[in-house]
């Protein structure tokens, strides 16, 4: 078990660049046991503990004073068991290296969110999650899992095993315990047939029911200060496979979304009256394909743009009132909005805090380039979300705390009373949850 500095002058800082947090002391234990015992040497030093995978959140779910748990040891496949449909992974195993594992295997998640560099703990604890008119986040795929706990044992769960835990700890937050190893419900790889294609901004929204029952997977990015969205459709096929060309994919993926895209953010920060113009060229760039492919390279894609983000989901009854608030008060108000707006669904799950708890939900994701103030926009944005009832991502920016999670999750009261008897004490706190779960 290795015990390192944290980044620069021992600062440790997340993705986005908007939280940085100094830990007393890092750890890399290399097997649960020697992670056990990390967590009994931290309650004997009175220090708290946090486990960070590849620090992809923008809230500071997991900055820590104390111990910080890197878990990049932690990785691999511990069992595949055909006959059930499922593999166990370890907590820090990226997800990217699941995927291609899993390929290389024949067999494939459901559903997976569009990036793909965080650790299988990171990405469930804090309810990641692509879009699905049936299937739900990478959560809601959990079969079981292990953790440790605040005494240094080990639990695990599952919906016959301890399932009062399972029903809250696959979007723990990182406040029941640090998990160790997830077990995934897969299936044999398939194929998906994607259509992607510009859509006007009102013709999706007066279609959007449609939209989404027609499609396994809709989403779109509706581009601010323009009328113009991309439109994502991912469908089953039975084949054959037909994949976007090395060198269409390399121009359309690599050169005009993250090349050419960085540079105009980098044109619009510096000169913000621009955005506009900019936004309408942007929205016009990408023209319209179809190709498929097996799942991960069709519901992932490279993210190499920085940015910090905002997302809330709202009864998927009411996407569309609350896009079109949004639209308006971006289009009244004096913002430059560089970033296109995300939206996505997922239907309901029965997972404690999951964002799609008890109610089929849509997703509005708001960005900001890294660098660029976010604060008047998402405040103005959140105020619409929370308007719907709306429930914010985990691991995005915002601003809700325990008296409003209380208000927006009916199962609360469940988690937190699970939590006062697996960590009485406290051992895995820190600011972040103190807000959003009270003392």
């Amino acid at each position: 078990m290795s015990s390192t500095a944290s980044g620069k002058n021992g600062t440790w800082r997340n993705w986005g660049g908007n939280v940085a947090a100094r830990p007393a002391r890092e750890v890399t234990p290399a097997t649960v046991e020697e992670l056990a015992a990390a967590v009994l040497r931290a309650a004997e030093d009175g220090l708290p503990v946090k486990a960070v995978g590849t620090g992809h959140s923008f809230t500071s779910i997991a900055a820590t004073s104390g111990v910080l748990i890197r878990p990049e040891l932690l990785t691999g496949i511990r069992d595949i068991d055909r006959e059930a449909g499922t593999v166990t992974v370890l907590a820090g195993t990226p997800l990217k290296r699941l995927n291609l594992a899993l390929a290389r295997e024949g067999l494939s998640l459901t559903n997976m969110g569009d990036i793909m560099e965080q650790t299988v703990a990171g990405a469930t604890s804090t309810g990641t999650h692509g879009t699905g008119r049936d299937s739900g986040s990478i959560a809601a795929q959990i079969t079981a899992l292990e953790m440790v706990t605040a005494d240094g044992s080990v639990l695990t769960c599952s919906a016959k095993e301890n399932p009062e835990v399972f029903a809250a700890a696959r979007i723990g937050l990182g406040a029941l315990g640090i998990v160790t190893a997830i077990t995934f419900a897969v299936e044999p790889v398939f194929l998906l047939h994607a259509r992607e294609e510009p859509m006007p901004l009102d013709r999706v929204l007066a279609e959007f029911d449609e939209l989404w029952a027609e499609n396994e997977h809709f989403e779109f990015y509706w581009f601010p200060h323009t009328g113009s969205t991309t439109t994502k459709r991912n469908n089953r096929s039975a084949g054959p496979e037909r994949p976007v060309s090395p060198l269409k994919g390399w121009f359309e993926d690599e050169f005009l979304s993250n090349g050419v895209f960085q540079a105009a953010n980098w044109v619009g920060r510096a000169a913000p009256a621009a955005i506009p113009a900019i936004a309408r060229i942007s929205s016009k760039a990408l023209s319209a394909r179809s190709y498929t492919d097996i799942p991960y390279k069709v519901f992932t894609s490279p993210r190499r743009v920085r940015f910090v983000e905002m997302e809330y989901a709202v009864p998927r009854e009411a996407v569309v009132d609350t896009l079109r608030e949004l639209k308006a008060m971006v289009d009244r108000s004096t913002l430059r909005i560089s970033f296109p707006v995300e939206v996505r669904t997922a239907p309901a799950d029965d997972i404690t805090l999951s964002t799609a708890s008890g109610r089929d939900s849509a997703y509005i994701a708001v960005h900001m380039f890294r660098g660029t103030p976010y604060r008047r926009y998402f405040t103005a944005a959140e105020r619409i979300f929370t308007a719907h009832d709306g429930r914010p991502h985990w691991g995005k920016v915002h601003t809700r705390d325990a008296e409003y999670f209380a208000g927006v999750y009916p199962r609360f009261g469940e988690f937190t009373a699970l939590r006062d008897r697996l960590d009485p004490e406290r051992r895995f706190r820190n600011d972040y949850l103190r807000r959003v779960l009270g003392a």
